[in-house]
């Protein structure tokens, strides 16, 4: 009666055991290469295509077979993220270190302008009620606004605060995860006004964050090895779940109901079966590389998609592993 009660509290909680089940096996690796340094990868299911920004470059894959189809190259500055405005044809990603937007044509990939953003530009997100495209200009605390019409900014969003990781309800609202104030930020799109500051009690430095549209949740990931799970609507912490080391990405796979952490420390991805809106179980975790700490998912195949590269250990204790030159790839992994 007490194993029973104990089992049905950590279900309540959102905390059970994990399902034993091998959930998710290796499909493809894809050699990128050089450069070594990068941030996010991004899936978009309308071109069928992966975009990993790299360095100078952002690598474009075909998301079924593997091949790389071409790069966006030239970007001095560094790539961070990647938002693609099929309406317009164009792909927008950024220059960090000279603070600007960078468009692209999404199929020549070739760059077609350059835009004033803000200093240390990094993630990128694609607003399907506006068409806007907004960048995360993380130290300034700046949002920059850039309509792929005109490929002009419209507006910069001022928040107050470093951010990180961004996603969108396609229905008026922008989410925004607050890494120096650990909490969320709600601006409305339509008016580019910050409507909201929720905080997030126990979330330390929050990066990764995703959202599930049909039950109004979003997932945020922090780096005190936790995922909180908060209302989109009215900004309560439903739940917070354990998750790895080095997380700095979550996706949300809405077909099946699942949500994942890539956690770049421990070479694993965290996963979580949604019971119910409020109510997730923890699944065996996904073992991927050390260094994999980026990750997207497509929700129509279950595919994941993880970046990493090989690794030797780091100098210190606890500090980050050593890149191997020239080992950058792209690793696949599908449901079973």
């Amino acid at each position: 009666m007490k194993t029973a009660l104990i089992a049905l509290a950590a279900l309540l909680t959102g905390a059970a055991s994990p399902d034993t089940t091998p959930g998710y096996a290796p499909a493809k690796t894809i050699a990128l290469g050089a450069p070594d340094r990068w941030d996010y990868v991004v899936f978009n299911g309308e071109t069928g295509r992966v975009y990993v920004a790299h360095g100078d470059r952002v690598t474009v894959v075909d998301a079924t077979s593997g091949a790389i189809v071409g790069e966006v190259e030239g970007i001095a500055g560094g790539t961070h993220g990647v938002g693609i405005s099929t309406e317009t044809g164009q792909g927008f990603t950024d220059d960090g270190r000279n603070g600007q937007a960078v468009a692209f044509d999404l199929k020549t990939l070739k760059i077609t302008r350059q835009v004033a953003a803000d200093a240390d530009a990094d993630a990128v997100t694609f607003d399907r009620k506006t068409g806007h495209v907004f960048v995360i200009d993380g130290d300034p605390g700046t949002i920059s606004v850039i309509d792929p019409k005109t490929i002009t900014r419209v507006a910069l969003i001022k928040a107050g605060e470093k951010m990180e990781y961004a996603v969108t309800d396609d229905n008026g609202a922008l989410f925004v995860a607050g890494e120096e104030k650990s909490d969320l930020l709600k601006i409305d799109v339509r008016t580019n006004a910050i409507v909201a500051h929720w905080a997030t009690p126990g979330c330390t430095d929050p990066h990764g964050l995703a959202i599930d549209k049909a039950h109004a949740r979003l997932f945020m990931g922090c780096v005190n090895n936790l995922m909180e799970v908060v209302d989109s609507r009215d900004g309560h912490v439903i739940a917070t779940l354990p998750i790895g080391s080095g997380s700095d990405a979550i996706a949300f796979d809405a077909k099946r109901g699942r949500v994942f952490s890539s956690n770049g420390r421990d070479g694993t991805i965290t996963v979580y079966q949604q019971v119910s809106a409020d109510i997730y179980r923890a699944m065996t975790p996904i073992t991927t590389a050390v260094s994999g700490r980026t990750m997207s998912v497509d929700a129509a195949t279950g595919r994941l998609f993880v970046v990493a590269a090989d690794t030797d250990p780091a100098d210190t204790p606890g500090g980050r592993a050593k890149v191997r030159p020239g080992t950058l790839k792209l690793l696949m992994f599908d449901p079973r």
